[in-house]
C-alpha cells in the first residue's frame, strides 16, 4: 500500500531515495489532456512525458542564484541613484576632492561606523 494519501500518514508525503523515485503529480483535466496528447505525439508514457517535460521547463527556467545578482544590481543602482543626487545638493564651488570625500562619506557611511556595516567585508584588524 502506498503511503502517499493513507489518512494515518503525515501531512506532507514522504519522500522515498533513489534515481527513480516515485511523485505523484495533480494536474487540471485540461492539462493532463495536453500532457497525454504530447507524450503521444513523441512516443512516450505520460510518466516519461512530464519527466521531460520538466526537464525542458528547468533548462529554460532562470537559475537559482538570479536573485542575489538582481539584489546586488539593484543595490549598484539605488546607489547611483544617490551619489547623483548627492551632486545635485552640493555646492559646485567646492574642490573636486572635497565633493568625492563628501559623497563617500554620505553613501558609505562615517568611518568609525564601518564595522557594523553588514554589507561590507569585515576588515580584519593586524
Amino acid at each position: 500500500m502506498s503511503d502517499l494519501g493513507s489518512k494515518g500518514s503525515s501531512s506532507r508525503a514522504r519522500r522515498r531515495a533513489g534515481p527513480d523515485a516515485i511523485s505523484a503529480v495533480k494536474m487540471p483535466e485540461m492539462l493532463t489532456a495536453t500532457v497525454d496528447a504530447w507524450a503521444e505525439a513523441h512516443h512516450l508514457s505520460r510518466s516519461e512525458a512530464i519527466c521531460k517535460l520538466v526537464e525542458l521547463g528547468l533548462k529554460i527556467a532562470p537559475a537559482a542564484s538570479a536573485p542575489a545578482q538582481t539584489i546586488a544590481s539593484d543595490a549598484t543602482r539605488i546607489e547611483e541613484i544617490a551619489v547623483h543626487e548627492i551632486e545635485g545638493l552640493l555646492d559646485p564651488a567646492l574642490p573636486e576632492d572635497e565633493r568625492e570625500r563628501r559623497i563617500r562619506r554620505l553613501t558609505e557611511g562615517p568611518p568609525e561606523f564601518s564595522h557594523e556595516r553588514i554589507d561590507l567585508p569585515k576588515q580584519h584588524r593586524s
